[in-house]
């Protein structure tokens, strides 16, 4: 584990994205802002299991600081090329950073989508997940 003892406390932030491609049967089941499925409403689902992960990181990511973290926002959108869009938002005040709870908020937000719609389909694609942007400590990042 790194030693963040010597380490200022300052307000830090990050958002990570989950990219998710549906294919068409079940985009078909899209209305009124979510998929619904005999498990029930994929994207109300998909954030309570998101923010969920985040907040276990530590137990999940060997060596990863555990936090309490202040705040955890998860969206989900179409895009124009009808993939899903997830963002988790993350923030705390603390020595670390939580861009790793970003990431596996994002993450297991994905992976919800995909098990509970994975009866409709099994050519649901989890494109890509990557860090968007990060606040506090030694330097910002925000990808362009």
């Amino acid at each position: 584990m790194v030693d963040v003892a010597e380490k200022k406390i300052s307000y830090r932030t990050a958002t990570a994205r989950s990219i998710v491609v549906l294919p068409e049967e079940v985009l078909k089941k899209l209305s009124s802002g979510d998929i619904q499925t005999k498990k029930g409403a994929v994207f109300q689902a998909a954030i309570i299991a998101g923010i969920m992960a985040a907040k276990k990181t530590s137990e999940l990511i060997p060596l990863c600081h555990p936090l309490g973290m202040d705040n955890c926002t998860i969206t989900i959108e179409l895009n124009k090329q009808n993939e899903l869009v997830i963002d988790c938002t993350t923030s705390v005040e603390a020595k670390t950073g939580v861009e790793m709870e970003a990431l596996v908020g994002a993450s297991v937000a994905a992976l919800t989508v995909y098990d509970m719609c994975k009866a409709l389909s099994h050519d649901i694609v989890i494109k890509e997940t990557k860090l968007m942007k990060k606040t506090g400590g030694k330097k910002d990042f925000e990808r362009k």
